[in-house]
């Protein structure tokens, strides 16, 4: 991208710490929590929970009316405004039984304003029940698949604690193929032991199935996981820096386009719901410890519901679900923008920034081009967007926006 200065308006006085109105409503998601799980992953941070007493114990018909009153008591907060994306994301969702899930889906049609043409994303693991379910999950008006499928290599698979093999993995992609047009997998390197050529044979037969998204992400251990307590054997940087470079050599090569940090899509099929939460649009999320972003012409508040199955539950007889809100204030509203519209390979218009912020671009005009003196921005009239060396060292891009940078 050929790097062209700015005009920028000056800045207010107070600069990025000035009140900030939102003159047009965003675009408006719904992301629902399932918590459960068969069984725990080691290298997991989310809020899942092993199904003790197996799947026939997950309260499934409380936790969907516990969802729908979730949604009725957030209706005033979102009131009139059309729901342009909904993922159900887990935990492992795709246990709900399939006359559950379709309960709830005609319960949120008849409290919320679906897009006709509003991406519906449900998260699958490749378990042969689950499998079985996936022409009945596509006639409650599920149009998108996303399969935690994480590797091909069964060795893999048993390091990362996965109950699935490669053969049900495969199964499983041809399955959804067959019901669906819209699909995802979820690929992992950079995985404990894993060489260049295994972290290969991945990405290559998963761009070979056909898929209309792939999601590859670099293990990492999160705080709080059994990986972390006890760390595995992994690559080391240089090996990992390898793979994800063959990542995106690979799929380039298969006609993926890489539009975000770890996202690939064939042509017009780019997740719609993600893209609304890197270009900073807002999110309704219910579910045990989902969280929401909802702006309004006063500011952006974000949410946090109850984080434990148990703590939710007993919150719907009272309607208190959320535990934490915050407004976010001007000076972190950059930062928070950033660290999303980051994520996209082709950045972001600069005329989203004030209208998702409130704020004038120019507010952070030294903060820009800091970014850019570094080589890790790059600037035109028409997009603003991460260098080659912003996208490998997008930690330290993002630090040029931090509030007390």
């Amino acid at each position: 991208m050929r790097v062209i200065p700015i005009a920028l308006a000056p800045a207010s006085a107070a600069g990025a710490s000035a009140s900030t109105r939102l003159t047009t409503l965003l675009p408006l998601s719904l992301y629902i929590h399932f918590p459960w799980c068969v069984k725990k992953c080691p290298y997991c941070d989310f809020n899942s929970h092993e199904a003790k007493g197996g799947i026939g114990a997950i309260p499934q018909d409380d936790y969907v009316a516990a969802l729908i009153a979730d949604v009725e008591a957030a209706l005033p907060r979102i009131w009139g405004r059309r729901i342009v994306s909904v993922f159900i994301g887990g935990g492992t969702p795709s246990l709900l039984t399939t006359e559950a899930l379709d309960a709830l889906l005609n319960a949120l049609r008849s409290r919320l304003q679906f897009l006709p043409e509003a991406e519906i994303t449900l998260e699958a693991n490749p378990g042969t029940v689950e499998a079985g379910k996936f022409a009945a999950f596509r006639d409650s008006g599920i149009n998108r698949l996303s399969l935690g499928i994480q590797s091909f290599n069964d060795s893999h698979l048993a390091a990362l604690g996965r109950i699935h093999s490669a053969a049900e993995a495969r199964r499983a992609v041809d399955l959804a193929l067959r019901h669906f047009d819209n699909v995802n997998l979820d690929l992992m390197y950079a995985l404990p032991r894993q060489m260049l050529a295994e972290a290969r044979s991945d990405i290559e037969t998963a761009a070979g199935l056909g898929v209309a998204h792939l999601s590859a992400y670099h293990l990492t251990l999160e705080p709080n996981t059994p990986f972390h307590h006890a760390p595995p054997l992994l690559p080391d940087d240089d090996l990992a820096a390898d793979m994800q470079e063959m990542v995106e050599a690979t799929l380039a090569g298969a006609g993926y386009h890489h539009y975000e940090t770890s996202a690939f899509a064939r042509p017009g099929r780019r997740c719609a719901h993600n893209l609304n939460y890197w270009l900073f649009g807002d999110y309704l999320g219910i579910g045990a410890g989902a969280h929401g972003k909802i702006s309004s012409p006063e500011g952006v508040i974000r949410e946090t519901r109850r984080r434990h199955p148990r703590d939710y539950l007993d919150a719907a007889a009272r309607g208190d679900f959320v535990v934490d809100q915050k407004s976010v204030g001007g000076d972190e509203l950059p930062f928070e923008f950033m660290m999303n519209a980051l994520r996209l390979t082709e950045g972001f218009s600069p005329r989203l920034f004030q209208e998702r912020t409130g704020l004038p671009l120019a507010s952070i005009q030294d903060r820009l081009s800091a970014a850019r003196c570094a080589g890790l921005l790059e600037i035109s009239a028409e997009q603003i967007a991460p260098s080659a060396r912003g996208q490998r060292f997008l930690n330290q891009l993002l630090l040029e926006f931090l509030p007390d940078r």
